[in-house]
């Protein structure tokens, strides 16, 4: 009997469970609750990173906290990661995805991974050398003062003191770091010991802190900038022998208690260069592949890809030495292009200066045609400038930094012209194409202009994303007529091949144990590059892995997206509306940016 009343009762309920059937559409009300709610969170931590990060806030434009560093204790890491975790528990627990519209879904997946990967990552967080050739803090700081902080009033100088005297604090706390890498088994090799030195030391030499002829770039900065002020002559003589007076007692220190670290830990360095000599190396190298080429390429994958490329672009290379009538092999001819002085300015302020004055000319030509292949153009201004003598001797060819958003700042496309003999004038197009117009300048400048995408994803980075638009914007003016002359369509080849042989070397270096020296060998070996510039390419892998396989990876991406989207649309494709898909959500990974263009693919056939 009670068996069969809990029968009755059983399918009673089974009755009533299909006449109330579970809801599945939300109301316009839950939707837009849902999208208030990721707004609100979006705004919130965006502002309380900017608020967090003096240093951001004067990328920004902004004054707030000016006269501040930010903070580089290890215990910082410990914070950021609590606040990672509890945002990232926020929208697990609060944010219902399925309720957002289509593109508040894409920026949830975006803030989401990144969170998950800086909860993972965290145990990789002393896997880096603070202190490199490259973009180490001992000339990161001191560019950034030169490069970043404006001086438009006496309040402004106060904060550049303030600045200065806090570089002290700020070394103190990157020197513990170092130390505790040290004991964590991450230590530089010892090339890049010497190279640190020898800029930190030039930091803290020429007037005021000796009697030689020599300017010391602080404060030759500090002091241009005050002198520049419509203020007496007095204010600005107390301003500069303050700084003058904060340079002796604080920066000095401050650079001498690095420069002891660093002469302490290059006793213990040593010769190995690759990331496999760290604890768990492989397996970090192949997190930073991942995160770097945001797709799941293993380094054997990267080196092959890479070994193909080389060999393609050595055969395109050969058809433009047989168009200029070049009698002998292709290692003859890169050997001409590399010695022969039609390709090289003048290695004194006179080439320096026409240099930049064609790099400029260039990048104008190129703003004149950009409605042939855009339609969406970025409003921020370009400058072209020469990178400054304290990092010259150590820093990359050529990189870009990002305008201020509230147009203070312009971009900038630095040039490396510390060694000419390294800037070919056959690669400048492609330079000023990447860096500038249809670049990195273009790329970045868009996005921080998009009113289409909360804040923090204006400047969220995806090195294969930005890389890779950077490596194919070297090739896309050819396909409107521009390096008619073959020698700088050589230069735009050369660019290419250097970026598919970073593919063989990063992946040789930091997972088959390749030296330093037969890195170096295989750049000699395939490019026409300078040697100068193979050294510096191989320490830059060293000290930055996986970073390089950004830009051939990406470029690649592009490539075959657009061969996708042209096959498929045929006739209704326009190159146009390609690149405006491309850079109108901002950096994606190449996975996202897949969907998005399988996306335009499908709407722009239905509209059809």
């Amino acid at each position: 009997m009670q068996k069969r009343i809990l029968y009755i009762l059983l399918g009673i309920l089974i009755i009533s469970c299909k006449q109330k059937p579970e809801k599945t559409e939300l109301t316009p009300s839950e939707i837009n609750n849902e999208s208030e709610k990721l707004s609100a969170f979006f705004e919130r931590t965006f502002k309380e990173d900017v608020a967090d990060s003096p240093m951001f806030q004067t990328q920004l434009g902004q004054k707030t906290d000016y006269g501040k560093w930010d903070d580089f204790s290890n215990q910082k890491y410990a914070e950021d990661l609590e606040r990672s975790k509890k945002r990232l528990a926020y929208l697990k627990d609060s944010i219902n995805q399925k309720a957002l519209p289509k593109k508040q879904r894409l920026s949830y997946r975006l803030k989401k991974q990144k969170l998950e990967e800086e909860v993972e990552d965290y145990k990789y967080r002393f896997y880096d050398y603070p202190i490199n050739q490259m973009n180490g803090y001992h000339t990161a700081l001191a560019a950034f003062l030169i490069n970043q902080h404006r001086i438009d009033s006496v309040s402004d100088a106060k904060a550049y003191i303030q600045r200065l005297k806090g570089m002290h604090k700020a070394f103190e706390e990157i020197a513990q770091n170092m130390q505790i890498r040290e004991k964590n088994g991450i230590l530089p090799p010892k090339f890049v010991f010497s190279k640190v030195l020898e800029s930190s030391k030039s930091l803290i030499s020429g007037k005021p802190f000796d009697n030689s002829n020599k300017k010391n770039p602080l404060f030759e900065d500090f002091s241009k900038k005050v002198n520049k002020l419509t203020i007496s002559k007095a204010e600005k003589k107390a301003l500069i022998s303050e700084a003058k007076n904060v340079l002796l007692s604080d920066v000095k220190p401050a650079y001498e208690l690095l420069i002891k670290t660093l002469e302490d830990q290059f006793q213990r360095a040593t010769t190995d260069h690759g990331v496999w000599k760290f604890p768990k190396g492989d397996e970090f190298y192949k997190n930073r592949l991942n995160r770097i080429t945001t797709l799941d390429l293993t380094a054997e994958e990267i080196h092959e890809i890479g070994l193909t490329d080389v060999n393609r672009i050595h055969e395109e290379m050969k058809a433009i030495m047989k168009k200029v009538g070049f009698k002998g092999t292709l290692k003859d001819f890169f050997n001409f292009m590399r010695t022969d002085a039609q390709f090289y300015y003048e290695n004194n302020e006179a080439g320096k200066s026409k240099y930049l004055a064609e790099s400029k000319s260039i990048i104008d030509r190129m703003r004149e045609n950009l409605d042939k292949l855009f339609l969406t153009l970025p409003k921020a201004e370009i400058k072209v400038k020469a990178v400054e003598e304290f990092r010259e001797k150590s820093a990359g060819k050529a990189f870009y930094q990002a305008p201020a958003l509230d147009g203070s700042r312009p971009g900038i496309f630095y040039a490396n012209l510390y060694d000419m003999s390294a800037m070919p004038t056959y690669q400048m197009e492609a330079l000023a194409y990447h860096e500038g117009i249809p670049g990195h300048h273009m790329q970045i400048a868009i996005a921080q202009e998009l009113d289409s995408i909360p804040e923090f994803r204006k400047h969220i980075f995806y090195t294969a994303y930005i890389e890779g638009w950077g490596l194919y914007s070297e090739k896309i003016p050819k396909e409107i007529g521009f390096y008619k002359d073959p020698y700088s369509d050589f230069g735009r080849l050369s660019l290419e091949l250097w970026r598919a042989c970073r593919l063989v070397v990063d992946t040789g270096i930091h997972s088959k144990k390749w030296t330093r020296e037969k890195a170096i060998e295989f750049y000699k070996t395939n490019t026409p590059n300078a040697e100068s510039d193979c050294i510096k390419m191989v320490e830059r892998h060293i000290v930055m892995p996986a970073q390089a396989t950004a830009y051939k990876i990406g470029m690649n991406k592009i490539l075959s997206l657009r061969k996708k989207a042209k096959t498929e649309l045929g006739k209704k494709f326009d190159i146009r509306e390609f690149h405006d898909v491309v850079l109108s959500q901002g950096a994606v990974p190449l996975t996202i940016l897949e969907e998005m263009i399988d996306d335009y693919i499908q709407q722009k056939n239905e509209k059809n």
